[in-house]
């Protein structure tokens, strides 16, 4: 079967719902900073399966700011879907957020940006569908995608700032 040429932010848009549960929690009944990250990773991996339809890899996660509190009880929802594809890798970005139901209360909580690699079963890295984004939202992450992209690579040291077309203003002067 064909590889698909172009697929949209929708075809890889995942909901996933979880309730804070003891386990979950820290003394003080909060929801564990590892817990949410654990389960971030998990919807947005995927995400990034369905659009490269293979086993995909953790490549990066950017900042996590944790905001507000989710307490025991809560009942969070992430969603998550692909921003922007590359050759092998796919950005994927996900909203958190927090619900009391019995006090009909909700707010976002977190949002995020994963990167993650296709990879064949030898662990290789495998060529992506492009992205096609749609909406005004999906077209505005589209385009900050590589600037975010092009910032990662020169923190990890795997581009020289200078090759950074899009931030190199940051980090050279003139």
């Amino acid at each position: 079967m064909a590889m698909k040429q172009s697929k949209t932010c929708e075809e890889s848009r995942v909901t996933m719902t979880e309730m804070v549960l003891p386990n979950d929690t820290n003394t003080l009944n909060n929801l564990m900073g590892g817990r949410l990250m654990h389960w971030m990773d998990v919807v947005s991996a995927i995400a990034a399966q369905k659009h490269s339809n293979c086993t995909v890899v953790t490549a990066s996660v950017d900042n996590i700011s944790f905001t507000q509190p989710t307490q025991l009880g809560d009942v969070v929802t992430l969603k998550a879907f692909v921003t922007r594809s590359f050759k092998t890798s796919m950005e994927i970005y996900i909203e958190v957020i927090s619900e009391n139901i019995p006090a009909g209360e909700s707010e976002r909580t977190n949002s995020a940006f994963f990167t993650f690699v296709a990879v064949d079963q030898k662990g290789k890295p495998k060529k992506v569908a492009e992205l096609t984004p749609e909406t005004d939202k999906e077209v505005e992450l589209f385009k900050g995608a590589l600037r975010r992209r092009q910032l990662r690579l020169v923190l990890a040291k795997r581009m020289k700032p200078s090759d950074a077309t899009e931030v190199k203003s940051l980090f050279m002067e003139g």
